[in-house]
């Protein structure tokens, strides 16, 4: 947890310091790459929080001179927590032309949640750039009648098993997340799975469960009608977002830093100079002031990482994720 809240820390910072010179993205796209049509994978459903992102960054990848005029297509291969699409970038050719838009769920959680991993994401692929991260609030609905954590702890430790909470699916970060939290705070809660946040939200609102883990994009709009109450976020400190919902950490509940992400991936083996195109294009790319807005709209506070702070940032998540799978007991196979 300390590991990655210095890596975010420090990779805030380094978006103020702008990106490699177009000069010399051109110097290593001198030869013929692109010299067709880019693939973008991605997972999830359309309009979705990781296709949304990938769209947004392939648009502004495609109207820029690295660009040479070619397209970048999304290809979206929805099911089994991005597994699907991650195994699709896994047998693709390492060449530049296939990438693929993860989040922290295909590339941190999901080898985790199974017996035999179907990749090793650091063996498997080669990371290009972390993209951005979206803040997860704690929310819960205004039927409970708390107005801070504590009073939803002292709730929960008077009435076990009283709260049911909702998540986006077994092993999801929204599942993970809670039953860390209740498992370090000896809470006891009934969790109920569903399928994404678009069946979970509306769920909470309806009174049908009465808490969960959602972005600021999704909770927004019913926090201001006073339809749910938004409690803690978990990042390691407050975000712009919503500037008076403290963090867990400022509450004082250090081990409670889940900060969902979505980055960019190639094959393994990947040559040098594809690696360096592809890291100064897409932080070019994101750090567009036009990415920037888009992104903000969608909850997406962009990070526009190097490939190596990519690759830190995975080393953090992986170890984060492997202690929270086993602490949950989930499971896939």
């Amino acid at each position: 947890m300390r590991t990655r809240r210095r890596l975010l820390a420090r990779l805030a910072g380094s978006v103020a310091l702008g990106f490699p010179a177009a000069g010399s993205i051109a110097q290593t796209a001198q030869g013929a790459f692109p010299a067709r049509p880019v693939r973008v994978l991605t997972s999830g459903v359309v309009g979705g929080l990781t296709d949304s992102t990938a769209r947004i960054a392939a648009e502004r990848l495609a109207s820029s001179t690295e660009s040479r005029g070619q397209p970048f297509v999304i290809d979206n291969r929805p099911g089994a927590g991005g597994v699907i699409s991650m195994l699709g970038l896994l047998k693709s050719v390492a060449d530049g032309y296939t990438v693929k838009f993860a989040d922290a769920g295909a590339t941190s959680i999901a080898p985790a949640l199974h017996s035999k991993p179907p990749y090793q994401t650091l063996r498997d692929f080669t990371p290009l750039c972390l993209v951005g991260t979206t803040p997860l609030f704690f929310a819960v609905s205004s039927s409970l009648n708390v107005s801070t954590f504590e009073d939803f702890v002292t709730l929960l430790r008077s009435r076990p098993g009283s709260v049911s909470y909702g998540s986006s699916g077994v092993g999801s970060i929204h599942h993970l997340a809670t039953e860390t939290i209740a498992q370090q705070l000896g809470l006891s809660m009934v969790h109920v799975a569903y399928k994404g946040s678009s069946q979970s939200t509306p769920a909470l609102v309806a009174g049908e469960i009465q808490a969960l883990f959602g972005t600021i994009a999704q909770l927004a709009p019913h926090a201001r009608t006073g339809r749910v109450r938004l409690l803690a976020v978990a990042s390691p400190e407050r975000t712009p977002q919503a500037r008076d919902v403290p963090s867990f950490v400022e509450l004082g509940w250090k081990g409670f830093v889940f900060v969902p992400t979505v980055g960019v991936l190639a094959p393994a083996g990947l040559p040098r100079p594809l690696v360096d195109w592809w890291g100064a294009a897409l932080q070019k790319a994101l750090r567009h002031p036009e990415s920037i807005a888009r992104y903000e709209r969608i909850g997406i506070d962009v990070v526009a990482s190097s490939p190596a702070q990519y690759r830190q940032w995975l080393e953090a998540d992986l170890a984060t994720y492997a202690k929270a799978v086993r602490l949950s007991g989930a499971k896939v196979d």
